[in-house]
């Protein structure tokens, strides 16, 4: 048995099909841990979805940005915009079952055996592993509970920047989503910047990987994470792996068996 952790899909289902052939990916014995954002931007999002929730016993995802705007799309809280390519997901006859599994992925997930936290964005500087983990079961539940059009409503937003524990309602329902699935950069006082999307070399000189930020709590696990293509999975620090490495820009696909730290990757 093996578990294989994979980045952004981003509905390129043909370079995911080459990557699970290359990993010899058995469904029976073998996990896929897959870092969020399984579809928009790439050609096959509905393909892509139904193979995860096909194989959804040896799947664990966590959910992306591009993940949580196909379900405000679909439940109406947010227009379709140009760039979106998972028109397929909207028309399927399936479309229920499958936004019903997306819906009910997690944000945060850990195993302890292995070693490894897996989110999709970053975990806050000053967030510990618990609070990580209860912060993140917490907005959880609302998704997935009666508050979710509330949450669907108000989750697009930069604001507020700074954490603070009397947060409340929605507000703080943004911020969590934001750090779990948004997150890059961090000013010098972990407050988060979410305009910035280029690589590390043009960065505002004042802000830092959220994972390089002063006075960052340290969390024993590797951190696995998605989300910042412009990486190209270079983070320069063995328990922090970005795995994101732009597939849907016309790099690579990537998958790292968290057992033997060996990468496989393909071309887009």
């Amino acid at each position: 048995m093996s578990t294989y952790a994979i980045g952004d899909i981003q509905g390129c289902f043909s370079a995911f099909e080459r990557l699970l052939a290359a990993i010899e990916f058995d469904p029976k014995k073998d996990r896929l841990w897959l870092a969020g954002d399984l579809i928009n931007r790439g050609p096959d999002s509905l393909a892509t979805l139904r193979y995860c929730y096909q194989q959804r016993n040896s799947i664990t995802a966590v959910l992306g940005n591009h993940d949580l705007h196909l379900l405000a799309v679909a439940h109406e809280a947010c227009e379709y915009k140009n760039k979106d390519t998972f028109a397929d997901i909207l028309a399927a006859p399936d479309r229920h079952e499958l936004l019903h599994w997306l819906r009910h992925n997690p944000l945060y997930h850990r195993d302890k055996s292995l070693g490894y936290v897996m989110v999709h964005a970053g975990i806050h500087p000053r967030w510990s592993r618990k609070k990580a983990k209860k912060l993140a079961r917490e907005v959880e539940a609302v998704i997935q509970g009666e508050q979710f059009p509330e949450f669907l409503a108000n989750m697009y937003g930069n604001q507020p920047a700074q954490w603070s524990d009397e947060l409340a309602g929605s507000t703080r329902w943004r911020y969590i989503t934001n750090c779990f699935t948004r997150m890059r950069l961090c000013d010098s006082d972990s407050g988060i910047d979410l305009s910035y999307k280029g690589g590390l070399a043009e960065a505002p000189k004042n802000r830092f990987p959220w994972y390089n930020t002063p006075h960052r709590k340290r969390i024993k696990d590797t951190i696995l994470f998605g989300h910042w293509a412009a990486l190209n999975g270079v983070t320069g620090k063995p328990d922090i792996v970005a795995l994101d490495t732009g597939c849907v820009w016309g790099n690579k696909l990537s998958a790292l068996c968290l057992e033997s730290r060996i990468w496989t990757q393909i071309n887009a």
